[in-house]
């Protein structure tokens, strides 16, 4: 079982894997078929915490499960695909022409695709629409110059769609746009947010 990172999408062995997330939408909506997400949040006994997404935006429910009871892993990067976005049954919706967009340029860090859009590529349920925003994260593991990501944020908001764009470092993950215009930035760690002035090390907080 590889590492499991927020935003990957997790699918379960049956439905008692899912443990928590007792609203009675998920009891009628949710099946095994259906990914859940891992999001941030301390580990509890070993399990991961994650999220399950409804047909609705307000439609969202957090549960925790067994690494044992994963069966499939889909992560981010592997929504970015080209030829995934090209064959795609939405590829004429402006979200995913614009990820289209962004697959046809090469660059220095890897990326992916979260939320709506990456959960309607992954399992075709359509929750993504034409005016949905297209959820972006880069993979940082080491700091990038700002140079470097400001070029990928010019072309961003060039897109046919709103693009939001999360980094991720060791530590967690924060907006590029914020940390593009300002000298501090919200990290969204597994315990929480920090306001810190370097992300790759939030334990310097100047």
């Amino acid at each position: 079982m590889p590492t499991l990172r927020p935003h990957d999408l997790l699918w379960l062995t049956d439905r008692e894997a899912l443990e928590g997330a007792n609203e009675e939408w998920v009891t009628s909506q949710w099946r095994p078929a259906l990914p859940v997400v891992v999001r941030r949040d301390v580990e509890r006994d070993g399990r991961v915490p994650v999220g399950v997404r409804g047909m609705r935006r307000d439609q969202r429910a957090a549960g925790w499960v067994n690494p044992a009871s994963v069966k499939r892993v889909v992560s981010p990067e592997a929504l970015s695909s080209r030829d995934l976005l090209l064959n795609s049954p939405f590829v004429s919706m402006p979200p995913v022409q614009g990820a289209v967009q962004l697959a046809s340029r090469p660059w220095a860090w890897r990326w992916g695709i979260t939320g709506s859009v990456g959960y309607t590529l992954a399992t075709e349920v359509p929750v993504m629409h034409a005016a949905s925003d297209l959820d972006l994260l880069v993979r940082c593991p080491q700091p990038i110059a700002k140079e470097a990501l400001a070029e990928w944020q010019s072309l961003t908001d060039k897109l046919l769609c709103r693009a939001d764009t999360q980094i991720e470092t060791p530590y967690g993950a924060f907006a590029l746009a914020e940390w593009l215009r300002e000298k501090r930035v919200l990290l969204k760690t597994n315990q929480g947010p920090q306001l810190v002035v370097n992300p790759w090390q939030p334990e310097d907080n100047g």
